[in-house]
């Protein structure tokens, strides 16, 4: 893969939904050299919801560029590497509304990114985004309202703690089509908050795969928001095992 440039641009919205996991099951979904990061006997696994605008290179003299919106399902996890621990995200599957993304996918940008439609429906205060890959193989739904409540049920004690966890896990390894091999890439975020999203509808076809999760291993947990955040994508150097 040709190596990715420093590139630069607004995270209009991005919602993560999040599912705790039995950690067993978990590790039965990850390749080497990923395990579970564990949040109160927990894994974690999160539907990432972006939409992107003015994205372009870090020192582009212009203030605009490509716009998409664009989904990742990922799994907070720790691996070994250099004889130091490391955390962050691993990302099997990517969709992405933008055909140059896909076209570039694996090639510039890490990571294969899949065809897909997105209908989005969206105020200040609800929120509604649904999609369908042209593969057949992702279908999402996620709805709901912006809330300055916490859910109680979470396995985080309260949103600054779901916050700290999230903005910790900022390098992500993407799947490829080489087996061994995991595309890296880090998210800088200018600034971070997040809010309570109280989700009132989650569908995933990934999670709920049952040849993947059994019933009762995998359940929803909560869902932030963030919006308007100016950020940078950085190559990172390859995983390999």
């Amino acid at each position: 893969m040709l190596k990715l440039p420093t590139i630069r641009g607004l995270i209009e919205r991005r919602i993560l939904a999040n599912y705790r996991i039995d950690p067993d099951v978990m590790q039965a979904n990850l390749p080497l050299p990923f395990r579970p990061k564990l949040v109160n006997g927990y894994g974690l696994g999160c539907i990432c919801l972006i939409r992107l605008r003015a994205i372009r290179p870090r020192f582009f003299p212009f203030p605009w560029g490509i716009g998409s919106e664009n989904a990742a399902h990922r799994f907070a996890v720790e691996w070994d590497a250099d004889g130091k621990q490391h955390q962050g995200v691993y990302i099997p599957r990517r969709d992405t509304s933008s055909w140059l993304n896909a076209l570039a996918g694996g090639r510039i940008f890490p990571g294969e990114h899949h065809r897909a439609s997105f209908m989005v429906n969206e105020t200040a205060e609800y929120l509604s985004v649904n999609l369908k890959s042209n593969d057949g193989k992702t279908r999402v739904s996620v709805a709901g309202s912006v809330c300055t409540k916490f859910p109680e049920s979470s396995v985080f004690e309260s949103l600054t703690a779901a916050s700290n966890f999230f903005q910790a896990g900022s390098l992500g390894y993407s799947a490829t089509n080489t087996n061994g091999r995991y595309d890296g890439m880090e998210l800088i975020c200018h600034q971070w908050k997040v809010e309570s999203l109280q989700v009132d509808r989650i569908e995933s076809s990934f999670f709920e795969d049952r040849s993947r999760f059994p019933s009762g291993s995998v359940v929803f947990d909560c869902a932030l928001l963030m919006r308007q955040i100016e950020h940078e994508w950085r190559g990172r150097e390859d995983l390999c095992c």
